[in-house]
């Protein structure tokens, strides 16, 4: 029977039963049961098309199984056994069976489109049983793709074909193969270049939806942010159920909401929006890894961490890009995180890493976690790996964070910046404002620069402020800056400020930062001089925590400072009964127990510490290297065997200073000890050992003290502190240089104890002793007294200290007694003997003393008494001769007064007759020089009187002058312009004497003869010679009318 299948013109398909009846399907109201419809398509035989038909409109209605079924009922069918039907299909199958497998793979690419990318064996929410993975699907959409060629292949049609080239395109596309899928495309094209899905297929992969997501996804990329979301309102507009618009508009609302020109109440209204459209975008599409990704930041962030790890499981197994996947891995290892549950956290974090190497939350993360591992060296590493080449990141939270690591390696977790993998929403531009990072910029200084601590420091307390929530601890720290740098007055007023904002945080959280302030308050009390108020805080804070041993630590050194030992010493015992294992206390006590001169409790204790709490404790191996020393060196046995156990002890010293320099390579204090035992070469022969002849050992101790004046002073640059200065001076004592010596012993004294350095006073003492015995100075032995009684003042229990100032005061008197009467003054020799009275006081008294031991032989102190007395019985007889001496020097200086008087007086009766003789002259000098100039002025006034005359005669003549040539002028004759003579009067006149005549012979003739008449004139003294010739004779044409003589210099 043939099959005959009939398309109707409407949505319906008809189908012919045995040539009899014909049953016509409605396509617009398909059963969701495709039974009946297989029925039909089985009997009647239908060919391909309508089975592919049929399937494709189920399909397209949703209900992709019963698709599904009816594609694998139209191959079982074209298999099937009959006679007939094997003809039927030796003849269709070939040519029709593609479009079937073609169909299959589209199918299974569909299934693959719902299908995650892998499942989680171990999730924790979003547990997916019964499901298959997309690769499995893409699998068998291979297979049915590769059938279908064989079958084609095998029908003689070939390989190739529209339909196979576009599903296998779309399968590749779907694998992520897109080379592959765009030679598919471009082969469709190349015969077809209007084939839309081709052409849809080469410009966006996801050409199912509207393409104005893939146009607004170029437009977003290109920074046409506007246009993009214009395009994706559009897209919406046509398609209001299609979510990737919705998911895409989401996201642009939340990141226009943390636009920061806009208002508050925007920026609310557009995270609001954005949230809504994301969750209606999952809703669409609840398998879209994209949409579950965008929701889980927004539940993550609200806190609600049990749907954020379900949303981050969903993400992980429906994610077909890496980017997806990285994202999240990492939001189910924030959640986890902040769960507390870091072993699956670490393991996401890996897993992020791992896909993306340069993910920035990734990287932090995972540095996180190896820091609460303890991995610190593997955080850093993890880190560097983000901020090195290649590919070098550009993160700040990542680079503060390294920083803090290298500068801190046991750096504590801080919950409050690292907590759930996400670090604070700070850019470069604001990390300025962050607080904490200049805290952490302190932190890193304080060692190296107290002036940059100092500047991060304020800068952290203006943010603070800024935020009107000052943390206690940042004025606490800037007044321990201060309270370093000796400005006691504001690191008082920043302490008490800091207990104030204390208190105001309640009792939980401000006693415990209360506690430190109240000790640095007390401490600032206490270094500037205020007892009292030092002792008051101290007692309110013990009052408060008694265990405070550092409380009761300073109290004790106050009680030592004024020289109640025994109050200190007893509650140094309550701390240590307290807190016997402390090994600060017990540094400290160790120090009060040298302090106070008790040389074998402070042995027995220090090597208790070494043996029963801590054998490489630091300190106390200096301690005991010390002490070692000092027993050793204060040992007086000439024994044999106490020379050996010298030597022991020296050795022992230096092995206590070598382990502790083996601990700590920067020890200043073991350099120092082991830099002493060289300058006094301690374990040659001066340790006890056969000594060499005398002329070596001076130079080779003169030698060990230069080597170790290096060590000191390079000790010096690192340690500031009085001991080096002090240990310099001894070298410089050693060498004999007494000056430099003192010089060293003053700045340990005045720059470090304040002069309340018994020892240093005592080395003061010995040096001025020295200098005063070398240079036979008096005044040098009294600068020594007066350092002795220093130290006495300090300590006056100590006979040591007793013996030394009578012995200085003994050896004043000797002094001066050597000296000879010129060099000396009865007043110093009488107080000198007045103070070695004293001294044998003194003296008796120590020989006297009962005492079991004393740090003196009696027998040299009854000896030194012994010969005090013998000096003094020659006292008078100094004291006589000084008188007698200082007597005829008084004589000597009254007659040299006296002559020197006599010689000033000759000198002055000198001067005064010189003098005298001076002003007899200056006075004649003076009338001859007043002759003279009234002599001047009488000749002024002759010369001025003559000159007087001679103008007025001149002025005469020359009104005589103008009548003479008013009578005789000729009326016809034309007036000529009289030539005003210029320049000096000789010149005139030698021009009278040679110049030709004003007048022609005939005009003489004319005119009447005339008496000439002599005229005077006035001539100056450089003219007389000229004016000898006697009075010039003049003739003058009159004139018709007489003219003015300032119109003739007019003219």
């Amino acid at each position: 029977m043939e099959d005959v299948a009939y398309v109707g013109s409407g949505r319906s398909i008809d189908i012919e039963l045995g040539g009899q009846e014909v049953i016509t399907i409605d396509l617009d109201n398909l059963d969701p049961n495709p039974e009946d419809v297989l029925d039909l398509l089985k009997e009647g035989q239908c060919r391909v098309s309508v089975w592919t038909k049929l399937a494709g409109e189920y399909w397209r209605r949703g209900y992709l199984a019963a698709a599904e079924r009816i594609a694998h009922s139209a191959i079982e069918c074209g298999s099937a056994s009959s006679t007939y039907l094997q003809h039927y299909m030796q003849m269709e199958r070939p040519a029709s069976s593609p479009p079937i497998y073609a169909l299959l793979a589209n199918i299974q690419i569909a299934h693959a489109q719902k299908a995650p990318k892998l499942v989680l064996s171990e999730a924790r929410e979003d547990k997916l049983t019964n499901v298959r993975p997309k690769e499995e699907y893409y699998r068998e959409a291979a297979q049915y793709l590769n059938t279908g060629e064989r079958a084609a292949a095998e029908g003689g049609e070939g390989v190739g074909g529209t339909l196979a080239f576009l599903t296998r395109g779309i399968q590749q596309l779907a694998t992520r193969s897109m080379d592959d899928a765009m030679r598919s495309f471009e082969g469709v094209l190349a015969e077809k270049p209007t084939n839309v899905v081709a052409l849809l297929g080469k410009l966006n992969p996801r050409c199912i939806p509207d393409p104005r997501i893939g146009i607004g996804l170029c437009l977003w990329a290109m920074d046409y942010k506007s246009k993009a979301k214009a395009a994706w309102q559009r897209s919406l507009e046509v398609n209001p159920t299609d979510w990737p618009a919705q998911l895409l508009l989401g996201l642009e609302s939340i990141n226009a909401s943390k636009t920061e020109n806009l208002s508050e109440k925007d920026r609310a209204q557009a995270f609001l929006a954005g949230t809504k459209f994301v969750e209606k975008a999952f809703n669409a599409n609840q398998k879209s890894a994209a949409a579950a990704n965008a929701l889980c930041e927004l539940f993550l962030r609200k806190g609600s961490y049990k749907r954020a790890l379900k949303l981050a499981e969903r993400t992980i197994q429906f994610a077909d890009t890496l980017t997806l996947l990285t994202e999240g891995n990492l939001r189910a290892a924030r959640v986890l995180h902040a769960e507390g549950f870091l072993k699956e956290a670490t393991k996401y974090y890996t897993t992020a890493t791992d896909g993306q190497p340069k993910h920035i939350l990734g990287a932090i993360g995972m540095a996180q976690m190896q820091i609460q591992n303890d991995e610190i060296a593997a955080a850093i590493h993890t880190l560097d790996l983000l901020l090195q080449p290649p590919n070098p990141q550009r993160s700040v939270e990542a680079m503060v964070m390294l920083a803090s690591l290298r500068a801190h390696p046991p750096l504590e977790q801080d919950d409050s910046r690292t907590s759930n993998g996400h670090v604070p929403q700070h850019t470069a531009s604001y990390i300025n404002d962050d607080l904490d990072m200049h805290v952490e910029i302190a932190r890193l200084w304080q060692e190296e620069s107290l002036d940059r601590t100092t500047k991060a420091l304020k800068e952290a307390l203006r943010l603070s402020e800024a935020n009107e929530q000052i943390d206690p601890r940042l004025l606490n720290n800037m007044g321990a800056l201060q309270h370093m740098e000796g400005n006691l007055a504001e690191a008082r007023a920043l302490y008490e400020e800091s207990l104030t904002k204390a208190a105001g945080l309640g009792p939980d959280v401000g006693e415990g930062m209360s506690t430190s302030m109240l000790y640095n308050l007390a401490r600032v009390y206490e270094d500037g001089g205020d007892i009292a108020m030092a002792k008051e805080a101290y007692d309110k804070l013990l009052a408060r925590h008694p265990e405070y041993v550092d409380a009761k630590v300073r109290q004790a050194q106050m009680l030592a400072d004024l020289n109640q030992s025994n109050e200190a010493h007893d509650l140094l015992k309550q701390a240590m009964a307290s807190q016997n294992n402390n090994l600060n206390l017990r540094a400290f006590y160790t120090y009060f127990l040298i302090q106070s001169n008790l040389p074998k409790p402070a042995k027995d204790f220090v090597f208790a510490t070494l043996k029963d709490h801590d054998k490489h404790d630091v300190y106390s191996l200096c301690a005991a290297g010390w002490i070692q020393y000092h027993q050793s060196r204060e040992s007086r046995d000439p024994s044999p065997k106490g020379l050996e156990e010298r030597r022991r002890g020296f050795q022992r010293s230096a092995e206590f200073y070598d382990k502790a320099l083996l601990l700590d390579p920067l020890c200043a204090f073991a350099a120092q000890g082991l830099a002493i035992v060289t300058a006094e070469d301690a374990l040659g022969s001066f340790g006890g050992g056969p000594a060499t002849s005398g002329g070596d050992d001076p130079q080779k101790r003169m030698r060990n003290a230069r080597d170790a004046l290096d060590i000191f002073a390079k000790i010096r640059e690192s340690l500031n502190d009085g001991s080096v200065y002090l240990n310099m001076g001894h070298c410089y004592y050693a060498r004999d240089e007494f000056d430099r010596a003192i010089e060293s012993y003053e700045t340990a004294s005045v720059r470090f104890y304040s002069g309340h350095n018994v020892s240093v006073l005592l080395c003061l003492c010995r040096t001025w002793y020295a200098k005063a015995s070398k240079d036979q100075s008096f005044v040098a032995m009294s600068t020594a007294l007066k350092y002795a009684q220093k130290a006495l003042h300090l300590q006056p229990s100590d006979k040591a200290i007793l013996y030394n100032i009578a012995m200085v005061q003994q050896k004043s008197a000797e002094l001066l007694f050597g000296l000879s009467p010129s060099k000396r003054t009865l007043k110093d020799l009488e107080w000198a003997i007045l103070q070695a009275g004293h001294a044998q006081r003194l003296f008796a008294s120590l020989a006297a003393d009962s005492a079991s031991v004393v740090p003196y032989s009696r027998d040299i102190a009854d000896q030194r008494r012994k010969y005090g007395e013998s000096m003094l019985r020659r006292g008078d007889e100094h004291l006589a001769t000084q008188k007698e001496f200082e007597a005829e020097a008084q004589a000597k200086l009254v007659a040299a007064r006296l002559r020197r008087q006599m010689e000033r007086d000759k000198l002055e009766a000198i001067e005064q007759e010189k003098i005298e003789e001076h002003r007899r002259q200056a006075e004649k000098l003076a009338e001859e020089r007043r002759k003279a100039r009234e002599q001047a002025q009488e000749w002024t006034r002759e010369v001025q009187m003559e000159s007087d005359e001679e103008r007025e005669r001149k002025s005469k003549r020359a009104a005589k002058k103008v009548k003479v040539e008013g009578e005789s002028g000729d009326e016809g004759a034309e007036p000529k312009k009289k030539k005003r003579s210029g320049g000096k009067l000789k010149k005139a006149i030698d021009q009278d004497i040679d110049n030709e005549q004003l007048f022609s012979d005939d005009e003489v003739d004319n005119k009447p003869a005339k008496k000439r008449v002599p005229k005077k004139r006035v001539v100056r003294d450089d003219d007389d010679q000229d004016a000898v010739g006697g009075p010039r004779k003049k003739q003058y044409k009159s004139k018709e009318i007489i003219s003015d003589t300032d119109d003739e210099d007019m003219s």
